[in-house]
């Protein structure tokens, strides 16, 4: 169980100022975005709760946040965040539905244990699901969802109408960078220095910035730019959902199974697997025979050509990103931590080129790293052409990895959660 004690003003004030990186030290400058205004929360405060699911590709995980309102005169402030999760998603049970809701009825246990009784019914519960359930047909994924909502109906919370509904990708980009602002300060105050967000899932990877330059706006792609208002304010994002582009969609594409009916013993090879690796994996509820390339070359050169093709020319580079630093997470995370370039609880930043570097190391010692993961060497590789060839970043471009700020996720559920207590009239 995650806790955390601080105020962070809901009342937020929008305006961007141009963004220096020069002459700061990579790990100084972003403890510089660190908000240090904590203080012990008065236990007679008004105390009040939001349940956000997170459907994804690989696992559900729930989100309790508690909120506070000291008083009719002060804007509510966020407590802190209880977080658990199940594996697999949802997607894994497209053909048993009623499995699937049972995974989410265990995680909303929790959320009954963690809310006082008299609050159940002022507490709304809402699941969004991400790219797993946008990959079925819309008649799977329905019979999800509608399997899910009878769970929650069941449960003593407020039920909101569009209780669960897929996430459109674009979206989930924007409630990332508002929940990675929102916890580092950056967006209160006259002084902001925003920062990017990249989100790597297991079957699709957003980007999303706030532009500077008058020259992004105007090369971008219409459907690349979102405007919305939140907080009293409008913004106007650089933000984008590459389906197909996660980790382990990427993998597929890779072995040359994505979008391709797998047929009973066939085996889909690659050069970024041991040589003599033949093994199965399950991934959207399907069965996977895969293995090295028996015969020819095997190492990062070969490998990198392999994942090359699946970004190359694929993606849009605005020029401004190269100058920026993004905050980066979910699978860039725990591959790095796997591969010990960061700390599992405390993070840390690199640059792209540390990617680069260590997928050189594992893949030309693929065989000592096996034991890790059989998929170590490719998922480097691809981080590395993920974000060098295909969103176009420099070797030196600086990458915060993080899950937690101050003991609260990373994640778009907490702008998720935003936005729903203010639709329902709870936050102000």
């Amino acid at each position: 169980m995650a806790s955390s004690r601080f105020p962070i003003l809901l009342a937020l004030a929008f305006s961007s100022l141009p963004f220096v990186l020069s002459h700061l030290n990579r790990e100084m400058w972003f403890q510089d975005f660190l908000p240090s205004n904590m203080c012990p929360i008065n236990a007679k405060d008004n105390t009040f709760y939001g349940i956000m699911f997170d459907a994804g590709s690989t696992g559900t995980r729930i989100h309790i946040y508690t909120f506070v309102q000291k008083s009719p005169e002060n804007l509510p402030e966020l407590e802190g965040e209880i977080f658990e999760s199940v594996k697999p998603g949802l997607s894994a049970y497209a053909d048993q539905p009623e499995k699937g809701a049972e995974t989410v009825k265990r995680l909303l246990d929790m959320a009954i244990d963690a809310v006082p009784p008299h609050l159940w019914k002022k507490t709304p519960v809402v699941l969004k699901a991400t790219a797993g359930l946008r990959l079925l047909s819309e008649e799977k994924a329905q019979s999800l969802l509608l399997e899910v909502r009878e769970v929650f109906e069941e449960s003593p919370f407020l039920v909101p109408e569009d209780c669960v509904s897929i996430m459109d990708g674009s979206y989930e980009g924007v409630l990332a960078w508002i929940t990675v602002n929102f916890l580092t300060g950056q967006l209160s105050g006259q002084n902001q220095h925003t920062v990017g967000t990249l989100d790597l899932g297991g079957a699709s990877t957003q980007i999303t910035f706030l532009p500077r330059f008058e020259e992004t706006l105007k090369e971008t792609p219409g459907d690349f730019l979102t405007s919305f208002e939140m907080f009293n304010s409008t913004y106007k994002l650089y933000t984008h959902s590459y389906l197909g582009f996660g980790l382990k969609a990427a993998r597929l594409a890779t072995l040359g199974a994505l979008n391709v009916e797998a047929v009973d013993g066939q085996m889909f090879r690659s050069s970024c697997l041991p040589k003599q690796l033949e093994a199965e994996w399950h991934f959207g509820g399907v069965k996977y025979r895969y293995g090295g390339n028996k015969e020819g070359e095997t190492g990062f050169k070969p490998c990198y050509l392999e994942v090359l093709k699946v970004v190359k020319g694929k993606l849009h580079q605005p020029e401004e990103i190269r100058g920026r630093s993004f905050y980066a997470f979910s699978y860039y995370y725990d591959r790095a931590v796997d591969t010990n370039l960061i700390d599992y609880e405390q993070g840390g930043v690199l640059e792209v080129r540390d990617f680069e570097r260590k997928a050189e190391e594992v893949c030309d010692n693929m065989e000592r790293y096996n034991s890790a993961s059989p998929f170590l060497c490719m998922d480097l590789a691809y981080i590395t052409a993920l974000l060098k060839e295909g969103f176009g970043f420099r070797d030196n471009t600086l990458l915060q990895l993080t899950k937690k700020v101050n003991n609260i996720e990373t994640s778009w559920t907490l702008g998720a959660t935003f936005h729903l207590l203010q639709s329902l009239g709870i936050t102000y």
